[in-house]
């Protein structure tokens, strides 16, 4: 594996994709691009697995201090838990990064040079677009070479997949890149080596539904190999996909919104009646499988095994929520009291199993070091059980989070009773009753349904941005109407995308 994935490098360096530091005249692609390579479903099932590994470095980075290649790169965390958040830091530790994040002031986030964490943790990275263009890259490569294998092995079937695999990969790599950056370069064609301007981020987001919605049923509704399972793409993970991205539409194409929404019931739809058994709700007691990964709960992961000496290291929600026996010092952040009492009303004595199975309840409520959450905690490594690493997969999608989508949907269409069933089924896991109220209310609800059921998975900052809740954010971080069209929810671009890129621009809003 060790070749195919130096070999997958090596394609992609050649591609001169626009995320690279440098457009330059190349010369026809080499031989390991070319008819040497493409020969046999092997070479594609590799080329294929090195894709993934560019992926996954999209959310990892080496150690700095360590120097020792682990993954210390807390992409999830920061874009997605900590940014806007109503976090407090535990004062215990010096981690300013977490009061820079929650207030989005990014400026200072990025003004640290110099210091212990900024160092540690490459931030500068979260300016970077590189990796994420590798994968668009390579994405593009596969998908025009995959004619070219005439291994008799390789049925149309198997092309079918290989081809809608690739179109996922590219339009995942753009859908993140979207909710981090906004604009982005778009191109779709092999071995792209022209400079590209910026494309507006809702035509990306069109073009990635018009690219994937025509093959997302070629890819399996999931996989005999239980290490395939969530990790590499299924019809689930593409329905989430097309689901978010719908959703993310109608939050910056509001004249359309409702088509949007329409699609995305369709999709929901499809994605609970159609599965056949694929996936489902696991007991809350089994939370500890949901999280290790590959479970029929997945819809789609990043993986982590440390037997194979993979890891995200300290980059995780995980660890900041972690605690030690007998320790005061942990974790590093609770969250606010205001914030805890709209998930879970402490007038509200109905049943949820999430409060006792996720939380040692006493704690739920206090702004304090006491403050305990076990949701991450079944996951960790059971030889360390106090301190040990944490060895799961990083959720991207999951089934219940693409089941509140769909809620949401239906409730935004004013569907109320149909959306208060969907919510439901992931309710009823943890014996609570249905959701209440109509109209703006039960909207509400729905966020904070999500807010509960998938804290910690990297969802926060984008479910307040995409809903425009961010405007009126009674919890955290609240922006102005102008700072939020300026681009105050968007992260820095890079410098380094100016280079030899005359038409490039960058997010004035953090200039």
């Amino acid at each position: 594996m060790t070749m195919y994935k130096y070999l997958i490098v090596l394609v992609v360096a050649i591609s001169g994709s626009t995320g690279c530091k440098k457009f330059v005249e190349l010369d026809p692609p080499s031989s390991l691009s070319g008819n040497n390579f493409w020969k046999t479903t092997e070479d594609v099932e590799a080329f294929t697995n090195g894709t993934y590994q560019l992926l996954r470095r999209c959310f990892t980075r080496p150690n700095l201090q360590a120097g020792d290649g682990t993954g210390e790169f807390p992409y999830f965390l920061f874009t997605g838990d900590l940014r806007g958040a109503p976090v407090i830091r535990n004062t215990a530790w010096d981690r300013n990064y977490i009061d820079m994040l929650s207030i989005n002031n990014l400026r200072g986030f990025f003004g640290d040079r110099g210091g212990y964490w900024y160092n540690i943790w490459n931030m500068d990275r979260f300016s970077i677009w590189d990796d994420f263009f590798k994968v668009v890259a390579s994405a593009n490569i596969e998908y025009e070479k995959i004619d070219d294998v005439e291994d008799p092995s390789f049925t149309e079937d198997l092309k079918r997949r290989y081809r809608a695999e690739s179109v996922f990969l590219r339009c995942f790599a753009y859908f993140m890149m979207v909710r981090q950056f906004g604009d982005v370069p778009y191109y779709t064609n092999a071995y792209q080596t022209d400079p590209l301007p910026r494309t507006k981020m809702v035509q990306v987001l069109k073009n990635c539904v018009a690219d994937l919605q025509p093959v997302y049923k070629d890819l399996p509704w999931t996989y005999s190999n239980p290490v395939y399972v969530a990790v590499r793409a299924m019809r689930g993970s593409a329905l989430a996909l097309l689901m978010h991205t719908n959703m993310w539409l109608a939050g910056f194409d509001q004249d359309n919104r409702y088509l949007y929404y329409e699609e995305v019931v369709k999709f929901g739809q499809e994605l609970m009646n159609e599965n056949a058994g694929a996936y489902e709700l696991l007991p809350l007691e089994r939370t500890g499988e949901i999280f290790k990964g590959r479970s029929k709960e997945g819809l789609f992961e990043i993986p982590q095994n440390r037997r194979y000496n993979e890891s995200f290291g300290w980059g995780t929600y995980f660890d900041h929520v972690k605690y030690q026996t007998g320790s005061s010092s942990y974790p590093y952040i609770y969250y606010t009291t205001r914030y805890m009492d709209a998930l879970w009303p402490q007038s509200d004595a109905a049943t949820d199993l999430r409060k006792t199975v996720w939380y040692t309840a006493s704690t739920l409520y206090q702004q304090s070091p006491a403050f305990r959450m076990h949701k991450f905690l079944l996951s960790i490594d059971e030889n360390n059980p106090d301190n040990g690493s944490f060895d799961a997969s990083a959720t991207v999608f999951r089934y219940t989070d693409a089941i509140l989508l769909y809620a949401e949907a239906l409730a935004e269409l004013g569907k109320e009773s149909e959306a208060i069933a969907v919510a439901q089924v992931v309710r009823s896991r943890a014996q609570a009753p249905p959701l209440g109220g109509s109209g703006n209310d039960l909207k509400d609800a729905i966020y904070l349904e999500r807010g509960r059921e998938l804290m910690g998975e990297g969802h926060y900052w984008y479910d307040l941005v995409r809903t425009r809740r961010i405007l009126t954010n009674p919890y955290g971080y609240r922006a102005t109407l102008s700072q939020f069209l300026a681009g105050a929810w968007t992260w820095p671009i890079s410098r380094t995308a100016l280079n030899n890129n005359p038409l490039m621009t960058l997010n004035t809003y953090w200039e």
